[in-house]
């Protein structure tokens, strides 16, 4: 008879009836749960964040402000928000100072961006340079312009309209006309948007773009009057087919002397007139001259409560999270039309909401604020263009490896401002070897500098890893350091959370790129 002990069933041993018993049953020792806990609390111990107060950081609610209306924090950006007295403060400067020609004429390196549609055509034509080479330089003035200026507001306000206004850089022939069509967005990008929509939907790259150019009371096209009323204003389901094919008739008249002199003009000749409604628009339109009644239309479109709403919702998406509170959206619509389109008061409510309060970190960096805020927090100076190869005629390509082109969304609707567009392996795969670039100081290497490796370190001698970790953590993401954080820093380098680092260390001499890298490539870095 074997006298070997049974094992315990299956059902026994999934119940854990009891440890000891069944160590005793297979013969096995099990480790204790009370010194599996003290490996943890040991491990948790080992990996302490340091905390290097000398560096100083924003409160959350200042870093959120911050983050969702600038391209990055960086050091001069926090000394401004605390010399202001504040978040909300800082907010009311850049409302108030966005016209001050302070930055009007930021990185205006591409001659090309001033000259006439005629001239542009003419020199795509001879193949003296082509349009998508403006169109290059166009998206490279934008980027750069929103890495330099000191108004940071401003530049993200005119990036929202330019993307609610989308017409697309790299349309056929768009060229011609929309370096000019972006300067106009900017210049009415914290105004009122009655005047906005005026001015986008009349301008000759929109119409252009749209067909409208070539409408004619015959033949009304009906593009522009279409997506007037589904994209810029009132949205889908808020009108019928019969108000489309009106709201291209109000919009004939609009002309450009397309392929010839490019000369834009109004021809009341080619009007249609007529009575004509548009859901809750009615105007006998009978003048020849129908600028009047177009001007009567597009006011009323403005101050629809559809279009309050709209934009109400497409602030709240694009500042506050992709399901943005109803609430919140409400409010907004309801300011926005008390403010006869004012968008300074509904942008002072919403950065006071408790909503906009509650939704820190809820939004992901897309390709363009991905490159620029990297730019902007490694400290990497940009400087005239001499060649292809600099640094400003390469940022272009850069934040195309990411996935879209600046200005090169294919549809009238913009490009996607959701997290799921953006969250996605390949997405971030590209971001790690543009930033890797940036923080070996390897690519860009011309008209660029970049701030050395020591100059990272703060000057009070040597410092233990763990405190330099948070240092960067401030400076590059202004949050404090965490566990996860230092972990991967200290894998990254290959050191201890205790080593003692000067600014002779080779951490600063082949390690660096690794450990800028850790800090940029964290999901902290990816949201604002």
């Amino acid at each position: 008879m074997s006298t070997t002990a049974p094992l315990p069933s299956r059902r026994t041993l999934l119940r854990g009836a009891g440890g000891a018993s069944i160590a005793a049953a297979s013969g096995a020792v099990l480790a204790d749960p009370a010194d599996a806990s003290e490996k943890r609390r040991k491990k948790k111990k080992y990996y302490r964040p340091g905390r290097f107060a000398a560096t100083p950081l924003l409160s959350v609610q200042e870093r959120h402000l911050a983050n969702r209306f600038s391209y990055g924090i960086t050091a001069e950006l926090a000394d401004e928000i605390r010399s202001a007295g504040g978040h909300l403060a800082w907010f009311e400067q850049q409302l108030a100072t966005a016209y001050d020609g302070s930055a009007d004429n930021l990185c205006d390196w591409w001659p090309d961006l001033h000259r006439d549609a005629l001239d542009l055509y003419q020199r795509n034509a001879s193949r003296t340079r082509a349009g998508w080479e403006v169109m290059a330089d166009y998206g490279r003035r934008s980027l750069i312009r929103r890495v330099t200026s000191p108004r940071q507001v401003l530049e993200v306000m005119t990036e929202f309209w330019e993307n609610h206004f989308h017409v697309p850089a790299n349309a056929d022939n768009v060229y011609t006309f929309r370096a000019e069509y972006g300067e106009l967005i900017r210049q009415h990008a914290l105004g009122r948007v009655e005047d906005l929509l005026r001015a986008a939907v009349l301008h000759p790259a929109m119409t252009f773009y749209l067909g409208a150019y070539a409408s004619t009371k015959l033949h009304p096209n009906e593009n522009l009057g279409r997506e007037l009323l589904e994209l810029h204003t009132v949205g889908l389901g808020n009108y019928t087919e019969d108000d489309v094919k009106n709201s291209a008739r109000i919009l004939t008249g609009y002309r450009i002397d397309a392929y010839k002199t490019w000369a834009v003009s109004y021809q009341p000749s080619v009007h249609w007139t007529g009575p004509v409604q548009v859901m809750g628009f009615s105007d006998p339109n009978t003048d020849a001259d129908g600028q009047a009644v177009t001007g009567r239309y597009l006011s009323y479109l403005a101050h629809h409560p559809a279009m309050a709403r709209r934009i109400a919702t497409k602030l709240g998406r694009y500042f506050v999270s992709d399901d943005p509170p109803e609430s919140l959206i409400t409010r907004l619509a309801a300011i926005y039309l008390d403010h006869d389109t004012a968008i300074v008061p509904v942008l002072q409510a919403l950065v006071r909401s408790a909503e906009f309060g509650a939704a820190v970190d809820l939004k992901v960096r897309d390709a363009d604020e991905d490159i620029i805020a990297a730019y902007r927090l490694l400290g990497v100076e940009i400087a005239e263009p001499i060649s292809a190869s600099s640094a400003a005629n390469l940022i272009n390509w850069q934040v195309s490896a990411l996935g879209l082109a600046p200005f090169s969304w294919p549809r009238p609707d913009g490009q996607p401002v959701d997290n799921a567009s953006w969250a996605t392996p390949s997405r971030a795969l590209a971001s790690m070897a543009q930033h890797w670039g940036l923080v070996g100081g390897w690519w860009p290497k011309e008209a660029v500098s970049y701030p050395t490796p020591s100059s990272w370190m703060p000057r009070r001698g040597n410092l233990l890893f763990r405190d330099l970790v948070d240092h960067l953590s401030r400076l590059l993401l202004h949050r404090e350091s965490t566990e996860d954080l230092l972990r991967a820093c200290c894998l990254a380098v290959e050191l201890e959370p205790t080593t003692l680092v000067s600014p002779s260390s080779d951490l600063f001499r082949w390690r660096w790129p690794r450990l800028a890298a850790a800090i940029v490539d964290s999901p902290d870095f990816y949201v604002r």
